[in-house]
């Protein structure tokens, strides 16, 4: 309860408080019990703000104690008032009282003011503040400051106190109206601070007017004031009353529809006026006030169209430059290149331009996390901006894709400042807790005999694949490039129909046990007999396979038919049937979500076991780790096989053997060339075969060509080869029934 009630003291007040404003001038009007009444509930308001100071401690007081200031005033202006008539019978004017409540005005003006700087810069409120206090003060002075001043019974002082008070109001006005178009937060606690002034402003107008008019009708007046108070100290009781002097620092924006009428309405109140003068048959029209807040209103007006149309503009420029950035790296993107290079090419410039695509981020990205993707392209980025020159502008294009434009450079700075970035990049890269090796193919291409940025892109792009299949890291554009992309482009779409003709035949190797070659099991490999071109070799079209993602349906039909010929092989043959069967498995393949229910789909089709497949992976299918070790983690538990291809060649080969699951190392041919020649090659050999000793995995030479590299591999420790030495890839493999050449 006691808790409720410190929350919810506001609630409190604000009942008691009301009741009490609406009670005290139904009291007899300067009774000794009603000037007491309004007094206290007076006083009970100054009390209420010190109190919700004291209570809430909001970062800025002094504009409270202002407010508490400006009410304890007026209260000195009440007693005096009540003293003076209590007295006398009848109050002067002007008196005591007067100076004591005109001088309440400039605290709680003060406080309002320390409140709307408390909130901030507010360029467009602080205008249409000033446009409706603007119209609001020629109201005033049409109806209220005119006819006081046009008054010839009362002196002189008295015309200056009373046009004084209609004067204090206009400024409290000016900062009433600038606080509603404000940008403070719309709490209980503004909203009832709003509701105060509101309150007391009404009231005092009211009273200004009726006073000359017509006689004050009682007690109505002072049940504004009395809620001004009230509204006053609940204001200060609310807890949200801290929130009033945050600080809201906001750009100018378009007005919204109920501040449009407003201001409307306050730019059509000067001819308004002037029309109704005039139409009235006024004497003495208000030309100069009327004119001169037309003026005004005019400017500020034309003022706060500029700072809008200042604002338009600018968050144009602001959703030009987002639309012209890449979002990750703030780079330039492909739109603001072409746009650079369009520039360059206009002007009559030679430009050349690089394309950069990372290998491999995919893998990354899948196996380290994304965010570790991204910051690695973050820091690509910045790499590649670090080697440039300050007229060369680096671009994110998508993706792991990046382009370098270089104005007016020549072919040979080019391919060196190219080269430049290649060796860039061959540095680790860090991104996050990771130290990464990332390498990349690199295209470039210059304007020669076009003005289309468009065509200048394209062509490094072209170059950039160029280069990724030639492993040079970096190719310039040569037309004949153009002509191999259509060739590729035409293989792809005739690999489809090769695929539903029937035009692609798996043919087997052999991989035999050491010293005496008898077969431990074969290879699946793939040919394409081309029906125009005729025999095609794997280098020729898996690359452009893998390229268009048909290589996915390709290595299916590769596992499919390899298995159920080992099938065959099996029921067919017992014994006398190769043990295991190998198939090669693309980095493409490993990252599709269905890769292991594929397998376990052609096993259970063709009815082989699962430990007579072995697939064959390379070491950088399964660097980035990620999906593609998923992948063969769920395949290895169904009992297949997992062999690493070209071992030794990759990226952090030992480290894989961590993280893979491997049963077979198939160490590259590279390393069995020149094992019978002293040397590394044969120190390499040696390391590689006691790895797979001691991590119990069988280890396969590949490539053996000769009897004496296969008596050097069988005395280094290798007990398993493969290779022409010990026979050819064939279609109808029938040494599967015979022992091939012995070591």
């Amino acid at each position: 309860m006691e808790h409720w009630l410190t929350r919810r003291f506001w609630i409190v007040w604000f009942l008691v408080g009301g009741v009490a404003a609406a009670v005290c001038p139904l009291l007899p009007k300067n009774s000794y019990l009603a000037n007491v009444g309004y007094e206290a509930v007076a006083f009970g308001a100054v009390i209420m703000v010190l109190l919700g100071v004291r209570r809430n401690r909001p970062e800025r007081r002094a504009l409270w104690y202002l407010f508490a200031a400006g009410l304890a005033v007026r209260i000195l202006g009440d007693v005096t008032y009540g003293i003076f008539f209590h007295k006398t019978g009848a109050v002067p004017f002007p008196c005591v009282a007067d100076a004591f409540y005109l001088g309440a005005y400039p605290a709680i003006a003060a406080g309002m003011w320390l409140l709307l700087r408390a909130q901030g810069r507010d360029r467009a409120g602080l205008i249409d503040g000033c446009i409706t206090a603007a119209s609001g003060g020629l109201l005033f002075w049409a109806f209220v400051m005119r006819p006081i001043a046009d008054a010839g019974r009362v002196s002189a002082i008295q015309q200056a106190f009373s046009l004084a008070y209609p004067a204090a109001d206009v400024v409290l006005l000016v900062l009433l109206a600038r606080l509603l178009t404000g940008r403070a937060a719309r709490k209980p606690s503004y909203w009832l601070l709003v509701a105060s002034m509101l309150v007391m402003f009404a009231s005092n107008v009211s009273y200004s007017v009726l006073s000359n008019y017509s006689a004050v009708p009682n007690g109505v007046l002072e049940t504004g004031w009395l809620t001004s108070y009230v509204a006053l100290g609940a204001a200060a009781l609310h807890p949200s009353m801290r929130a009033l002097t945050a600080r809201v620092d906001v750009a100018e924006t378009a007005p919204s529809r109920g501040r449009l009428v407003v201001l409307a309405i306050s730019s059509l109140i000067a001819p308004v006026l002037l029309l109704g003068q005039g139409l009235a048959g006024v004497r003495h029209i208000d030309w100069l006030a009327i004119g001169a807040v037309a003026a005004a209103l005019f400017l500020l007006v034309l003022v706060r169209m500029a700072g809008l149309v200042g604002q338009v503009q600018s968050q144009a420029y602001q959703l030009s430059e987002l639309a012209m950035r890449d979002d990750l790296t703030g780079l330039p993107n492909r739109r603001l290149l072409e746009e650079l290079i369009r520039d360059e090419l206009n002007r009559g410039g030679h430009p050349q331009v690089a394309f950069i695509d990372l290998d491999d981020f995919k893998r990354i990205n899948d196996g380290l996390g994304h965010a570790v993707g991204d910051q690695l392209l973050v820091a690509v980025g910045r790499r590649l901006g670090g080697v440039l020159r300050p007229a060369d502008v680096v671009a994110r294009l998508g993706g792991d894709e990046f382009a370098v434009l270089m104005p007016e450079t020549g072919r040979t700075a080019a391919d060196a400042l190219v080269a430049e970035l290649a060796a860039a990049l061959e540095q680790p890269v860090f991104a996050g807790e990771h130290h990464l090796l990332v390498q990349a193919g690199i295209g470039v291409a210059d304007a020669a005999g076009t003005r289309d940025p468009f065509e200048v892109l394209r062509r490094a792009d072209v170059a950039m694949y160029a280069a990724k299949e030639s492993k040079s890291r970096q190719e310039r554009f040569r037309p004949e490039f153009d002509q191999r992309l259509s060739e590729h482009a035409r293989l792809g779409a005739q690999l489809r129909e090769a695929l539903d003709q029937g035009q692609f035949q798996l043919v087997y190797q052999p991989i035999v046990a050491l010293p005496h070659g008898e077969i431990a099991g074969v290879e699946a490999l793939i040919r394409w007999h081309h029906p125009e071109l005729g025999f095609m070799s794997p280098a020729d079209f898996i690359p452009v396979a893998e390229r268009n993602g048909q290589i996915v349906e390709l290595g299916a039909w590769i596992l499919l038919e390899a298995c159920s010929r080992a099938a065959t092989w099996l029921a067919t043959l017992g014994d006398a049937a190769p043990g295991k069967v190998s198939v090669n498995v693309s980095a493409r393949q490993l990252v599709e979500p269905d890769f292991a229910e594929v397998v376990a789909a052609v096993l259970a089709a063709t009815g082989l076991p699962a430990e007579r497949l072995t697939l064959e992976v390379t070491e950088t299918a399964v660097f980035g780790g990620g999906r593609a070790i998923e992948a063969l983690d769920a395949v290895h538990r169904l009992g297949v096989r997992i062999a690493l291809d070209d071992f030794g060649t990759g990226h952090s080969s030992l480290g894989l053997l961590q993280t893979c699951p491997v049963d077979v190392l198939k160490v590259d041919k590279s390393f069995v060339d020149n094992v019978t020649m002293a040397g590394r090659h044969a120190v390499i050999a040696t390391a590689l075969i006691n790895v797979s000793d001691g991590l119990n995995l069988d280890a396969i030479a590949e490539g053996v060509e000769t009897a004496e590299q296969a008596r050097e591999l069988y005395r280094l420790g290798y007990r398993y080869a493969q290779g022409y030495h010990f026979g050819r890839p064939v279609a109808d493999p029938r040494f599967a029934l015979e022992p091939a050449a012995a070591a």
